[in-house]
């Protein structure tokens, strides 16, 4: 019968097919009865291909839809990939009526939107999958999950991004996915992978996965969750036939001991390899990116400003002053700074000239210029290029030496070599000794340029640059890269980086970066293929360029699933390697696929949520969330303890912890679910430790972190006592070193970016309450701006209460009262250096 049927409706089609050729041939006589035939053919073979598509995709779609299983994103671009174009012969018979229905009804199902039909579909094979498996949903893990947990497990896309706010339950989605494949069939245990960042996260995905799919009656026998770094060891192992050893010397720290190690071999050997270093640790290692720029550390209360002290001593008006000074004293030679110049020279415009250098031994005065590589000076610096030409014109008239340096041509051209050309030219001899004794400033240390250094490594090999690469970088480089700083470092560590990979070569062993990269490039190759068609990611906001290429190398195949779970929010590493680009551009890195969120959170109460989510989210580049807390209480307000001055901060955070102690004593504050009172004191430095009272209260289980030890933490109390602001404050105000945006990712714009990330990790930790410790006067930039939003209430163990937010700036206080010379009083910004805003008083 069904043959029967078949042959009819082909008897129909070819009978349809026909007279719509009639029909044509009628409009157009002058064809011939070859052509007619041809039409004919042409017309039924398009209209049948048409047909063929439409029934497989159709046939496709509903048994995707009986069998549960997610239509993936390979399987419609198989589809649109295969999708035949109609010739205009069935476009003309589509128009015939009624002879054309049939072909009509094909160009219609062609003609679709086929991602709408396939998200269509999706949508309603989500809705049968939470609904028939809600059993499983709600046993999987000790409490059920979420819609929005579940939701991610049954999306079973190629690609699947989510975002995941903290506390969320990611990885209940990650133990669940890995649980569903296999209950399901879509994936056997042996090919499931689970990637984690550090031994411990590794270890607890493991543990959970088996012990949840046990309670399950899920075999999870051959399920895997590993480190990167193990994890690319036996990926190389599989495709050499020998697994490498990592070196012994990356493990706790040791690998700056090694960086260490090769600039003292290197400063041993190389005479020109050791005045490098020094030159660059003592001079430029602490110039900012423009010449107006830097980070004072002195002031100048009579001038009203912040300055910057020397080796020497002194203080100084700028950054460029600074490296001369600490140039001429390294050197031996005998300077004076700002003295009176030798004539009177004031008038109504001008007050007396005092030139930045003065050389009494030869007579010579030294102008020093804060003029940028177009011949700019900075933009506060108001009427500068009429100031240098009255300078020059009083030294033509009076006929004394001048020597002229520029910030740009010492930073980001010639360097030093003119400047000590033109010292020598006057009679002075330059005795260089970067071991002077010195009463001022404290220089880089060895140790943290070495640290530096390190840092660059990581990036550079992570993102497999070459010399060539870096150097085509600098060339096109920001200004704030200043190209002969920068030269002299590169210098510097290609010297440590072939010391560094010899040592390998001679120790038989590889390092972190080079393991990811030759993982990754035997998976392209097709050296090896571990065989996973599941891998999940936790943290994925951490990623760095050599692990996003390993993992795009493991699913770079049809038939194979990834699924990313990470936080942009709590992107706070990427002085380590992390680039948040793997994360903000996931699509085109791994192609489209599904990005869900998860915005519930198990973990802090609402009041928490509001003030960190909406303190991290002002800035626009990063993927927003709407945080909701699971716990019915809103919470009480986030606390700020004030004090009148540093040395109080210690006694404040022992006051905030013994009045903790002394509700739970009371019965007001209850156990937390560890079965006491958990605090974590969260400081943005190690030495933030020092803080800690000696006699913590027996009530309490205090613990010590700094808030990047603390991410992925949680605890009862959250105190920072360190909202200060200032270099060590937090935001930390050290600036990175402008010669690592030409290995770095780039960094974000917005003002204090990863600061601000870091201080919503801090912040949402906390199960029930957070405590800030601030000083009048010094208070972070954080605090300001979270006083001004009202989302902070002032705690009652607060020894001052707020002050006036600054007029100018907006995010420091008038709270701060200096005296002139003269005596007269004036309030100034407590971000003196940045806004310098002053409010004069009556005496």
């Amino acid at each position: 019968m069904e043959a029967a049927l078949s042959t009819a409706i082909v008897v129909v089609v070819v009978v349809v097919v026909v007279a719509a050729a009639v029909t044509l041939l009628m409009r157009n006589r002058a064809r011939s009865p070859q052509r007619l035939a041809q039409l004919v053919a042409d017309a039924e073979m398009s209209l049948a291909q048409c047909r063929a598509w439409k029934a497989t995709v159709q046939q496709e779609l509903a048994a995707a839809s009986t069998a549960g299983h997610w239509i993936p994103r390979e399987h419609s671009e198989a589809w649109l990939a295969a999708r035949p174009t109609p010739t205009r012969e069935v476009e003309r018979l589509a128009r015939l009526k009624p002879a054309g229905e049939e072909a009509r009804d094909v160009l219609e199902f062609l003609a679709h939107d086929l991602s709408s039909v396939v998200a269509t579909a999706n949508d309603r094979i989500r809705a049968d999958e939470l609904a028939r498996h809600r059993p499983f949903f709600d046993t999987i893990e000790k409490q059920p999950l979420t819609s929005e947990q579940a939701s991610a497990v049954v999306t079973f896309d190629n690609r699947v991004q989510v975002i995941a706010a903290a506390g969320s339950g990611k990885t209940s989605v990650m133990v669940a996915r890995a649980a569903y494949s296999i209950l399901r069939g879509f994936v056997p245990a042996e090919r499931i992978l689970l990637l984690a960042f550090n031994k411990d996260a590794a270890t607890e995905l493991q543990h959970r996965v088996e012990a949840r799919l046990g309670a399950a009656g899920i075999d999870a026998s051959g399920v895997k969750a590993s480190t990167f770094h193990s994890f690319g060891l036996t990926v190389i192992g599989q495709a050499t036939g020998e697994k490498p050893r990592l070196a012994a010397w990356l493990d706790g720290g040791r690998d700056i001991k090694a960086v260490t190690d090769i600039v003292d071999e290197l400063r041993d050997s190389s005479p020109s390899f050791r005045y490098q270093w020094d030159l660059y640790r003592l001079l430029f290692a602490r110039m900012a990116d423009e010449p107006g720029a830097g980070e004072p550390d002195a002031d100048d209360v009579d001038a009203k400003h912040s300055a910057y002290r020397t080796f020497n001593g002194e203080t100084v008006k700028s950054q460029g002053e600074r490296l001369i000074a600490d140039y001429l004293f390294l050197n031996g030679v005998t300077y004076e700074y700002e003295r009176p110049y030798s004539y009177p020279v004031a008038d109504a415009e001008h007050s007396q000239y005092r030139p930045d250098f003065y050389y009494p031994d030869v007579d010579v005065w030294h102008e020093h210029w804060a003029l940028d590589r177009n011949g700019n000076p900075p933009r506060a610096f108001h009427d500068y290029a009429a100031s240098m030409a009255w300078k020059k014109a009083v030294h033509h008239e009076q006929g004394t030496a001048l020597i002229e340096s520029t910030w740009a041509a010492i930073l980001d051209g010639s360097g030093i070599a003119p400047l000590a050309d033109d010292l020598k030219a006057h009679g002075l001899t330059l005795d260089w000794n970067p071991d002077r004794p010195m009463t001022g400033a404290t220089p880089v240390k060895h140790e943290d340029l070495a640290r530096l250094m390190r840092s660059f490594l990581t990036h550079v090999k992570s993102n497999s640059l070459s010399r060539q690469e870096l150097d085509r970088r600098l060339e096109s480089a920001p200004p704030a890269v200043q190209r002969f700083r920068a030269r002299v470092f590169l210098y510097l560590f290609w010297a440590i980086h072939e010391q560094w990979q010899r040592r390998l070569a001679v120790d038989n062993s590889i390092d972190f970066e080079d393991m990811l990269v030759r993982a990754a490039e035997y998976l392209e190759s097709g050296a090896t293929d571990p065989g996973y068609d599941l891998v999940l990611v936790d943290e994925f906001q951490d990623a760095s360029q050599a692990r996003a290429r390993l993992t795009k190398a493991l699913v770079d195949q049809r038939g194979r699933y990834l699924l990313a779970v990470g936080d942009d929010w709590q992107s706070i590493n990427r002085f380590a390697g992390a680039d948040l680009s793997v994360m903000t551009t996931f699509s085109s890195l791994f192609g489209e696929g599904p990005k869900l969120r998860l915005q519930m959170t198990f973990r802090s109460p609402q009041s928490i949520c509001d003030t960190a989510s909406r303190f991290v989210a002002k800035n626009p580049a990063q993927i927003s969330k709407s945080v909701r807390s699971a716990q019915t209480d809103y919470g009480p307000s986030t606390l700020l303890v004030r004090v009148k001055q540093a040395s109080e901060v210690r006694v404040a955070l022992a006051s905030v912890l013994g009045d903790l102690a002394g509700r739970v004593r009371s019965g007001s504050v209850a156990p937390g679910p560890s079965g006491s009172v958990e605090v974590d004191v969260l400081g943005r430095y190690r030495f933030d430790r020092d803080l800690l009272p000696s006699n913590l209260p027996p009530e309490l289980n205090v613990h010590f972190r700094t808030v990047h030890s603390a991410k992925g933490l949680e605890t009862d109390y959250v105190v920072l006592p360190n909202m200060l602001s200032g270099t060590y404050g937090f935001p930390s105000e050290v600036v990175d070193d402008p010669v690592l945006s030409l290995a770095m990712a780039a960094p974000d714009p917005f003002p204090h970016a990863e600061e601000r990330r870091l201080f919503y990790v801090a912040l949402t930790r906390a199960r029930r309450q957070v405590t800030l410790i601030g000083v009048r006067g010094r208070e972070s930039v954080f605090v300001t701006e979270l006083l001004k939003d009202g989302r902070l209430e002032l705690s009652p163990l607060s020894t001052v209460r707020p002050s006036v937010p600054c007029p100018a700036c907006r995010q420091g206080a008038l709270d701060v009262k200096y005296r002139r010379r003269d005596g007269h009083p004036f309030w100034a910004c407590s971000r003196r250096s940045e806004c310098g805003y002053t409010q004069s008083l009556a005496p």
